[in-house]
């Protein structure tokens, strides 16, 4: 119902429109009354009313002065004024101020009631034109960050004409375009090493996806659970090293201000050109594999010396194995990605020393404790030592991966991605509990017209970006489109089954402007829903 608000200085005309208009029979919900502008304010900022009605002559604060101030608050607030002074002058400050109708006393009930309910009919037709546009803009977003995710690794595979990459970009928001490129890969966590729900993690994701939006000259792709990738670009005003220099600076800056998470970013070495990209995202990539290996918040420059990473002085003899750290290769174990595995075990390898991988000895000692490494972890996930055996070999009976360098790296790659493979099956069983709850509450709450995203990621405990790249690679449709095709099915089935009206079915199935649920009705049945009833 919509909520209405009457302030009135007359005791005698306020208690005759509260009370002789029969508001919930004809609709809507009185919310609150005043007996002038300075009473009513704050009450209005409490009850925040749909339509307002206020005489214009009261003590302390006139209707006049009370409209612009709920105006300039809340703008879509309609307002009746009421007035015995039949006079332009206020009606032309009333329309300055934005009110949408003045009334001249004496006015009877149903004359109020008329005006009321008109302005009612335009309220609502309002708020239908809004819910259209969030749900389209929400339909867009998703369709266009899965465009741009795709469109981003085509632009780095290195395999397309540039004609056709400037093209394609500008379709989806990508004006690539620019005199020198970089790429920063750029992931945040929460410090807790959690992997479910964190309402500040997902603050923090909006306040950089914003902030980003607002530089011309960074393009930014969300690579779901990857993170971010952001298209740094030399324009003629800005050279790219300042580019780089400020928004690494607001990146900081915005994240300093969540203290429970945490980031890690890998900076490429810039490119003259569209076609040095892959170069650029293949560097950007190793070093963002130091967020295994270096404590994060920081960004790794590749372009720069890596000292502390290369330890170029340690040899053999002098290395203390001791200090070879697990958990460096634990946690990647738990969240690296198999397209990382080579970056990762080339920089893991250089942070042990450069020297030492020549030593057949060294190669033995690192290869046994990440093969320990690797059975620790699919182990705690349920598997045995064999399954890892059967997709990789036992390096005990294969002594020839010793021979040389490649050999033992190509073992180890082996074994990495044989733990991820298995790590993986067991994500795909658990994304397949998740996504079947994801589904009975789409279903459960398809009627609502609220329902959203990000209200279903909170039900299966999980950021927003992070459902929805789950979401659309595990069933092939984004969030919107699946719930509009639910939303469809059982439109079929009232239109099969009952007499409703049209109107009444779209707001059955969640959609309160008839005409949207229709636009959507024959846009993916290919036919009106009258046309589909008289079928059936």
């Amino acid at each position: 119902m919509l909520k209405v608000f009457l302030v009135e200085d007359e005791v005698v005309m306020r208690e005759g429109i509260k009370n002789n208009i029969p508001w919930e029979e004809e609709g809507f919900r009185f919310v609150g009354e005043a007996s002038d502008g300075e009473l009513a304010y704050p009450l209005i900022q409490k009850t925040r009313p749909d339509i307002l009605i206020t005489d214009i002559k009261m003590p302390f604060m006139d209707g006049l002065e009370l409209s612009r101030l709920v105006k300039q608050e809340m703008p879509d607030v309609k307002i009746l004024v009421l007035s015995g002074y039949d006079e332009f002058e206020y009606a032309k400050e009333g329309i300055s101020i934005g009110i949408t109708d003045y009334l001249v006393k004496p006015i009877s009930g149903n004359q109020l009631l008329e005006a009321v309910k008109k302005v009612g009919r335009q309220v609502e037709e309002e708020q239908q034109q809004r819910r259209f546009l969030a749900t389209f803009e929400q339909e867009r977003l998703e369709n266009t960050q899965l465009a741009r995710q795709k469109f981003f690794r085509s632009l780095v595979s290195g395999t397309r004409p540039v004609s056709e990459l400037l093209k394609e970009g500008r379709k989806i928001g990508l004006e690539l375009a620019a005199n020198r490129y970089n790429i920063l890969l750029f992931q945040i966590f929460a410090s807790d090493g959690g992997e479910g729900y964190d309402e500040e993690e997902n603050r923090a994701t909006k306040a950089i996806e914003e902030m980003t939006e607002e530089m011309a000259e960074v393009l930014m792709i969300e690579l779901g659970l990857e993170g971010w990738a952001f298209l740094l670009k030399e324009t003629g005003e800005k050279e790219l090293l300042k580019v780089q220099k400020d928004f690494l600076q607001k990146l900081e800056k915005t994240l300093r201000s969540y203290e429970t998470v945490e980031y890690f970013g890998g900076l490429g070495r810039p490119a003259m050109r569209l076609s040095e990209l892959g170069r650029c995202f293949e560097e950007a990539n190793r070093a963002f594999a130091y967020r295994y290996l270096k404590k994060r918040n920081q960004v790794i420059d590749s372009s720069k010396e890596l000292k502390e990473a290369a330890k170029e002085d340690i040899c053999l003899d002098d290395l203390d194995m001791r200090h070879l750290d697990r958990r460096v290769a634990e946690s990647f174990l738990k969240t690296g990605l198999k397209s990382q595995i080579p970056h990762f075990l080339d920089e893991y390898l250089k942070s042990l020393g450069e020297k030492n991988i020549q030593s057949i000895l060294f190669r033995q000692y690192v290869t046994i404790d990440l093969y320990f490494a690797a059975v620790g972890q699919v182990q705690q996930m349920g598997f045995e030592a064999g399954d890892l055996i059967e997709r990789c070999g036992d390096f005990q009976n294969m002594t020839s991966i010793f021979s040389t360098v490649e050999k033992t790296k190509g073992y180890l790659i082996r074994v990495l991605e044989a733990a991820l493979e298995l790590r993986e099956a067991v994500s795909r069983q658990k994304y397949s509990s998740l996504l079947k709850d994801a589904k009975a509450f789409i279903r459960e709450n398809y009627d609502n017209e609220e329902i959203s995203l990000n209200m279903t990621a909170a039900s299966v405990n999980l950021s927003p970006n992070h459902f929805s790249t789950i979401f659309s690679q595990e069933t092939g449709q984004t969030f919107i489109e699946y719930l509009t095709a639910v939303r469809m099915e059982k439109a079929r089935e009232l239109l099969r089954g009952t007499s409703m009206k049209t109107a009444e079915i779209a707001f059955a199935v969640g959609y309160k402007d008839p005409h949207y649920f229709s636009y959507l009705f024959k846009k993916t049945q290919e036919c009106t829903p009258r046309e589909f009833r008289a079928g059936a």
